[in-house]
């Protein structure tokens, strides 16, 4: 009987990722709605997990939502808040959401430019008022769009293939 070894063989994972959150080519920032961006930063297909940056650039509601999964966030630049807690993420600050609350995710009228790595595994659920699913984002529709942007842009649509893992 043969006991396999402990420890894989290097080519059995993954390469590892380090990629500058802020990149010299405006163009990696993937517009997702009005004022909005996202820059991909890992997109983990196995586990449907992904890391991004999100910049929001007007005050306002950028969306309401959900997560079956845990989230994970930490405020580079700017601030936002949820309509339904009292607390606002500013600068410096690590924000934990638990899987399956509904929450409106706000930039207040005095900031002009706000940053925010995320750390997402699962879907993201975009719900309406009475919280009825309008739509959903994960791992998959992430790399699509970002397929999408990078052709449009002249990046090419495999320039997102360095972020997947």
């Amino acid at each position: 009987m043969t006991i396999a070894p402990l420890i894989a063989e290097s080519g059995d994972f993954p390469d590892e990722i380090a990629v500058a959150a802020e990149p010299d080519d405006p163009r990696v920032w993937v517009p997702q709605a009005p004022d909005v961006w996202f820059r991909p930063l890992m997109f983990n297909t196995v586990i449907g997990q992904w890391c991004n940056l999100l910049k929001v650039t007007a005050a306002g509601i950028v969306s309401r939502h959900r997560h079956p999964g845990a989230v994970f966030g930490y405020v580079i630049s700017g601030r936002w808040h949820y309509y339904e807690h009292e607390w606002v993420a500013e600068t410096g600050h690590f924000v934990y959401e638990p899987p399956g609350e509904i929450h409106t995710l706000a930039v207040p009228e005095d900031c002009t430019e706000m940053i925010t790595l995320f750390n997402i595994t699962g879907a993201m659920v975009y719900v309406d008022e009475e919280g009825r699913q309008i739509g959903y984002e994960d791992t998959f529709t992430k790399i699509d769009r970002c397929r999408a942007h990078y052709a449009s842009v002249g990046l090419g649509s495999d320039y997102v293939d360095q972020f997947i893992r």
